[in-house]
């Protein structure tokens, strides 16, 4: 099946992100989300990042009008019957994106295929709530997507090999470089950097250094563009903690339990950035 019109399920970081890429690229793209105002900041954002790369001469204006003009928005989850592939993009949390997957399965065409965003969660589990387990597959774009390349590609237990070469190269006509992942929790990327993220927040905790020590350390002395605790506050410590709670749940490894300090953050709902408190203060930024 060519594929021409997408639907991208969820509004926020990550949906937008996805949105902005197809529609950068030719492709018509319906983004769904369940309230109008998620929406229109949404697109404020998709707006506000060409309007940077405008000026950045990555894009010219027509370029940039080009792939606004590209991107409808919908409040009703039906309109993703439009679509000739799917990605959903909703939050990390396990029973929203089963429901969310067995209503596509009833929308979507015959032989559509339904991808999901999620970056930890399972999914096996994921596709077995639907009639098309062989047409779902995960395709977790990384932050910020219009910037990152990577893709990772994961194929669950009955995920066909034809709807994995079709994501790859759907993946590549994005200009993003897929890596094959197997469906175990956290995959590749958060199997490894979720652990050194938690192990930074352990040395804080413990008064091992302080925040701007520990994360000059990991950028001076490993060459981390960035350290793990500003990267933390970047992503989410909510969901941090819940991708390391996939982790050690589906594991089993106690290397993998959360830093009490974590849980007390997301607690006090010190969630990074997008609260304006995290490991540091950004309120006045």
């Amino acid at each position: 099946m060519e594929i021409k019109t997408t639907a991208v399920i969820g509004a926020g970081t990550m949906g937008n992100g996805i949105a902005h890429v197809m529609a950068m690229f030719g492709y018509k793209v319906i983004l769904i989300d369940i309230k109008e105002e998620f929406l229109s900041k949404a697109l404020k954002t998709i707006d506000g990042n060409l309007a940077r790369m405008v000026a950045k001469e990555k894009i010219t204006e027509a370029q940039k009008q080009a792939t606004l003009a590209n991107i409808a928005t919908s409040t009703k989850l039906e309109d993703a019957g439009q679509a000739d592939f799917v990605v959903e993009a909703a939050a990390e949390n396990k029973s929203l994106k089963l429901e969310l997957f067995r209503k596509l399965d009833g929308i979507c065409r015959e032989g559509v295929i339904i991808a999901t965003n999620t970056s930890s969660i399972s999914i096996t589990e994921i596709a077995a709530v639907t009639k098309r387990p062989a047409l779902v597959i995960g395709m977790h774009f990384m932050n910020p997507v219009p910037m990152m390349k990577l893709v990772e590609v994961i194929k669950g237990v009955a995920t066909s090999e034809e709807t994995y070469q079709i994501t790859k190269t759907f993946a590549e006509k994005l200009d993003k470089t897929p890596v094959p992942a197997n469906d175990y929790p956290g995959f590749i990327a958060n199997r490894i950097l979720m652990p050194m993220i938690n192990e930074a927040v352990y040395c804080l905790m413990e008064g091992v250094g302080d925040a701007k020590a520990i994360d000059t350390v990991m950028m001076l002395g490993a060459a981390h563009p960035m350290g793990p605790l500003t990267l933390a506050d970047f992503i989410g410590l909510d969901v941090c903690l819940w991708i390391l709670e996939v982790m050690h749940q589906g594991l089993g490894d106690p290397k993998y339990r959360p830093c009490p300090l974590l849980r007390n953050m997301v607690a006090a709902g010190y969630l990074g950035r997008k609260a304006g408190r995290g490991f540091y203060d950004y309120s006045k930024k």
